[in-house]
């Protein structure tokens, strides 16, 4: 076969997929119990609804639903994401919303249009592996900064924008962080800002999983304490509604979201009209917020299992994990351990399936001894049974 290494740009030559992916391949085995992924429920997805919603836009509007659209987003549709962004306080009069094909697009068109080759970007370690491929892509240097129990060390980040004086954009996901499920305080949120301003960056905050909280207190989104215009802000439909009509947001200055309409014009034209209008369809037809409540309910139900099987089957000790408020993710670090990967490994073999942590990392290659969790996608059963088996590879291991 012919070496094609040569014709590759430069960028992706070191480019390694993940782990996930690689994952997914040998879990084509229905009778692995998948703890890996970061998929909804899939039996809150409101199926029947958005059956009857189709066929009717189909029906009723084929032209519209099958035609190009505008690249910014159709305008129903963009109301209905400017509707989501002031629930949180997250869209001021200067800025624009343009409809994304999912937030990860938002977040690697954003990229594009600031980071130029060898920009340097601060992202939390470990950050959404997702978002770090995007910078990597545009060859921006990563630079970590250790997320603590209650998010970001800010100690962590002005040391790093102390030592680094050309530092493009601070990334973050400040509520229910992937991977860590962890959620910033808000005394930390305005660390942020304050730091941002004093050295002045731009901030990019990631916002998935905000709608999913099932304890605790609201906490402000970054972008609603930002009065400076330095926040970009990134929201997502795909969590609760559906993350297969690829909906997501950019809420941006509007100089800024100028030109990210522009590379989106080169990327996909237009997100797809017909997932559009469902969407908004939905939105005016039913309560998004009861729907969402079910989300926030079955997660809450979801997580307690996990953690109550993790204290219940996991080694006394050897474990360390933080319990999330809200989204669909839990961390866990193995302290006597440097490598998690063996353990990883054997429990594929008893038929469950963990990420390692390395696949958060600023540096992928770098042995981890931590995992994440999902508690979203699987049932109550197949939670504490993947737990159990977990816990017998802990066991043995530790």
């Amino acid at each position: 076969m012919r070496e094609y290494t040569n014709y590759m740009a430069d960028r992706v030559k070191t480019m390694k997929g993940s782990a996930i992916r690689e994952m997914f391949k040998r879990m084509a085995d229905p009778e692995i119990i998948s703890l890996a992924g970061g998929n909804p429920a899939a039996e809150l997805f409101p199926s029947d609804e958005l059956s009857k919603i189709a066929g009717k836009i189909l029906m009723t509007s084929p032209t519209l639903a099958l035609q190009y659209g505008t690249t910014d987003g159709y305008p129903k549709m963009r109301d209905c994401a400017r509707a989501r962004a002031a629930k949180v306080n997250s869209v001021s009069e200067n800025d624009t919303v343009l409809i994304m094909t999912g937030a990860n697009q938002g977040i690697d068109l954003t990229a594009k249009a600031v980071l130029n080759k060898g920009d340097k970007i601060i992202v939390e370690s470990p950050s959404f592996i997702g978002s770090l491929n995007a910078f990597r892509t545009y060859e921006a240097q990563l630079i970590g900064v250790r997320v603590e129990d209650d998010g970001m060390s800010m100690d962590g980040l002005e040391e790093a924008l102390k030592n680094n004086s050309d530092v493009k954009m601070i990334y973050t996901i400040p509520t229910f962080q992937n991977p860590t499920g962890t959620t910033m305080t808000l005394d930390k949120r305005k660390k942020l800002l304050e730091l941002a301003s004093k050295y002045d960056v731009l901030v990019l905050e990631d916002n998935p999983y905000g709608d999913l909280r099932f304890s605790g207190g609201e906490v402000p989104t970054v972008k609603s304490l930002d009065t400076e215009g330095r926040v970009i802000y990134a929201g997502s439909f795909s969590k609760i509604l559906s993350p297969g009509m690829r909906l997501g947001y950019i809420v941006a200055p509007a100089p800024l979201a100028e030109k990210i309409e522009m590379l989106k014009q080169v990327n996909d034209v237009h997100t797809p009209m017909l997932t559009q209008l469902m969407c908004v369809e939905f939105m005016k037809k039913y309560d998004i917020d009861k729907y969402i409540e079910k989300n926030r309910e079955l997660y809450g139900r979801k997580c307690a299992k996990m953690v109550e099987s993790m204290e219940k089957y996991f080694p006394a000790g050897k474990v360390k994990w933080v319990v999330p408020e809200g989204g669909i993710f839990l961390w866990c670090e193995c302290p006597s351990i440097d490598d998690i990967t063996p353990i990883v490994d054997k429990c594929l073999d008893k038929k469950v399936a963990i990420v390692p942590g390395s696949n958060f990392a600023t540096d992928i290659f770098a042995p981890s001894n931590m995992f994440r969790l999902n508690y979203s996608s699987a049932t109550l059963e197949n939670i504490e049974e993947g737990i159990r088996r977990i816990g017998e590879v802990l066991t043995e291991n530790l």
